[in-house]
């Protein structure tokens, strides 16, 4: 089934795009939500139309978007996570906590045009940020250890002399008093 899609949606298409969907996806979902149309023929010429006298209108909103990405060119971002001691997270860090790193940086960005896969454990990852269909950036992620325990150092003592064993002097055994 055809549809003409009338927002963006990350893994399906963008906005005024004609994508092919399951007909239960379709019918059940995308238009009763109204995120999308049945792209019939006239549907298709009113959207071809539409583009047609946008077409300045939509060359100034990737102008904007890449003047966000070149903004983000070179961000890179350090989470700290709560880790167990095998590197395990405690949850995930995902593209709701991005947002919120970048939202710290002064970067005000909605979570729904990042995608990451949820990262679980320690490490180096990668997070996309869709600006429009043609503009996207990737930002490196490294998950940090927020809880590490510093490295214990245990004072090196002076190695102790082995030392002869004594022999011991028989003890005389004293003789107990008679009892009266």
């Amino acid at each position: 089934m055809e549809i003409i899609l009338k927002e963006d949606i990350i893994g399906l298409g963008y906005k005024n795009d004609i994508v092919n969907v399951k007909s239960g996806y379709g019918r059940n979902y995308l238009i009763p939500q109204g995120k999308g149309v049945i792209a019939s023929p006239s549907a298709k010429k009113v959207l071809a139309e539409n583009l047609r006298q946008q077409a300045h209108k939509l060359a100034a909103l990737k102008a904007a978007a890449e003047d966000k990405a070149k903004a983000l060119e070179g961000v890179a971002l350090e989470i700290a996570a709560k880790v167990s001691s095998t590197g395990q997270l405690y949850g995930s860090v995902n593209a709701a906590t991005v947002a919120a790193e970048l939202a710290q940086k002064g970067f005000e960005i909605d979570r729904k045009i990042i995608t990451m896969r949820d990262a679980k454990m320690v490490g180096d990852y990668e997070a996309t940020i869709h600006f429009h269909k043609e503009v996207e950036v990737k930002v490196p992620v490294k998950v940090v250890a927020e809880n590490v325990p510093a490295p214990v150092e245990v004072a090196e003592e002076a190695p102790v002399a082995e030392e002869a064993p004594v022999a011991e002097a028989p003890v005389a055994e004293e003789e107990a008093p008679a009892e009266a």
